[in-house]
């Protein structure tokens, strides 16, 4: 007999994501297995949580004056304590895996060592250097339009990031993605619908319709080409492989936003 699926509760499933793709406190409630299926619905809520202190950090510090890209570099600072450095870990071991093996093993091996090599520290400076300068420059002229839309970015980035396990098998049996369980295309679809209203919210009035039409779409590009340079040298999906395809979409949507900001 089929055992029925866990009930939904929202309160619930925001904590596990907390906890799950950050390190903000999250009180004394049980804890409970993650289940991504369950944290995609609520993931773009989770990301606005995670990301509004280090937004209103940033913000703050350049309507105080600091220099722009000073309060950007203490905003993705703030982050980075937020999260775990989990995309930006999450990038430089699947820059190495991915570029600096030449079998499925071996790539697989290397993305588990937790030292980095060239490929790796050179994905982490990059992803560093670029959110610091596209929310610095906005931050420059609108401090609270730079907030708004490097949070835009990270919702999309984090729920987009989901689709590679909607797409591709576990690469290998245990490790944080394979624990936590596969995302049905219903629960995916329904957290991206959320994800795009938020960024629509937030990005829209220091931008345009258009530009966060064109944002999603540079997101959608960026997740395919992700999807088949992993089926291609991977076979699979990894907690690694998803975490560097939030960071790059959330890279790709900041560039097409900072285009019309």
């Amino acid at each position: 007999m089929t055992e029925p699926p866990p009930e939904r509760n929202f309160g619930d499933d925001l904590v596990m994501a907390l906890r799950f793709f950050s390190r903000l406190p999250t009180g004394d409630r049980p804890f409970v297995k993650p289940d991504l299926d369950r944290i995609a619905v609520v993931l773009p809520f989770t990301s606005i949580v995670i990301g509004f202190g280090p937004s209103l950090l940033m913000m703050l510090c350049a309507w105080a004056t600091i220099p722009s890209y000073f309060a950007a570099a203490l905003g993705v600072a703030a982050m980075i304590v937020a999260t775990g450095a989990m995309a930006d870990d999450a990038l430089a071991d699947a820059a190495d895996g991915l570029y600096g093996g030449q079998t499925v093993e071996r790539r697989l091996e290397i993305m588990k060592d937790s030292r980095h090599g060239t490929y790796g520290v050179s994905a982490l400076g990059l992803y560093l250097l670029l959110r610091i300068t596209a929310i610095g420059a906005v931050a420059a002229y609108n401090p609270l339009a730079a907030a708004g839309i490097w949070l835009a970015a990270t919702v999309l980035g984090r729920s987009g990031s989901l689709w590679l396990s909607v797409e591709l098998p576990n690469a290998r049996e245990g490790g944080a993605s394979a624990s936590a369980g596969r995302v049905s295309r219903r629960s995916f679809f329904i957290g991206l619908a959320f994800a795009a209203l938020v960024t629509l919210i937030l990005a829209a009035p220091f931008t345009s319709l258009v530009a966060v039409i064109l944002a999603f779409a540079a997101a959608v590009g960026v997740a395919s080409a992700w999807v088949w340079t992993c089926r291609r040298l991977i076979g699979g999906q990894t907690g690694d492989l998803i975490g560097a395809l939030g960071a790059l979409i959330e890279v790709a949507v900041l560039a097409v936003l900072l285009i019309f900001a």
